[in-house]
């Protein structure tokens, strides 16, 4: 509201929105880590994205980034994202796109759509070669319906539709990995420089891209919004969260803690694991979650 009249979205800077101006929650690892990708991918995308979360930047007509957004159900990203390169490369070849008009071309989904029901349409585009990148906003549930379990919800979690789930998080990554596409890699706002080379890089590219980043989520894993980041570093710093790069075949880690800390100082500051520690202790289960992260690591 300014003078009396409400200003037009559209005109409100893009900081401003970004930084939590539209519906998003406070201290969303999601949104911080699009604020950083947006920075290097600029104003030449179009972002395909699918239903979820971050779909509530979006107030039709208007965005709050300055390039091309279009909406897409679910499943349908990738499947969107190759009706908007084909087009775009169709109207070139025709000469009525110029070279300076052409545009990068984004998926941006989330965990619900990446691990689960949009996999099979992301894996046959990786099979064709799309010229895309794939952004996978990871808050390991479905945060936008109420945080209920998806392929990526961790071992042991409290969600809105398990007590404690039963199965290990899949392996999104890897499963990219075995499609032999051009690049991948794992991201965090809690490691902006990180982040920041493997978007140039990234961008640099050209055919099937994946940036996995990890995306805190404090309504979902019930913590303080502005401990987003610090929950972010310790992900890392634990080893839950693995910095990494697949290019020619080979994985790399990026970013490898000089010391591990034990899974706990992670999981103690998170309320989706506060039933291991409260009423009793259940050490089995945090024992499980330490296995499995030094067995990742020793592979």
């Amino acid at each position: 509201m300014k003078d009396g009249k409400i200003e037009k979205i559209k005109d409100l800077p893009v900081e401003h929105l970004l930084a939590g101006g539209t519906s998003m929650c406070s201290g969303c690892g999601a949104l911080g880590a699009l604020h950083q990708m947006y920075d290097i991918l600029g104003e030449n995308t179009v972002i395909i994205n699918a239903a979820g979360c971050l779909t509530l930047l979006a107030t039709y007509p208007f965005t709050p980034l300055r390039g091309s957004w279009l909406y897409t159900a679910m499943a349908s990203s990738a499947a969107g994202a190759q009706g908007v390169r084909d087009a775009m490369d169709i109207l070139m070849k025709k000469k009525r796109l110029s070279p300076a008009d052409n545009l990068q071309v984004v998926s941006l989904a989330g965990d619900g759509s990446s691990y689960g029901m949009g996999l099979s349409a992301v894996s046959a585009a990786i099979e064709r070669g799309l010229d895309f990148i794939y952004i996978c906003y990871d808050n390991e549930g479905y945060g936008n319906t109420g945080q209920q379990s998806s392929d990526a919800t961790p071992f042991a979690v409290r969600s809105a539709s398990s007590s404690q789930n039963r199965f290990e998080k899949k392996d999104l990554f890897a499963i990219w990995a075995a499609h032999r596409p051009v690049y991948c890699a794992t991201v965090t706002a809690a490691e902006s420089l990180d982040l920041a080379k493997k978007l140039e890089k990234a961008k640099s590219l050209r055919g099937p891209r994946l940036i996995l980043a990890y995306s805190p989520c404090p309504t979902g894993w019930d913590f303080e919004g502005q401990n987003s980041i610090e929950v972010g570093r310790l992900a890392v710093k634990t080893g839950i969260w693995q910095l990494k790069e697949y290019e020619n075949g080979r994985t790399v880690i990026t970013k490898k803690p000089s010391e591990r800390l034990p899974v706990e100082e992670y999981l103690k500051i998170q309320g989706r694991y506060r039933h291991l520690f409260e009423p009793v202790r259940n050490d089995e289960a945090v024992d499980m979650i330490q296995s499995a992260v030094d067995r990742t690591w020793a592979e």
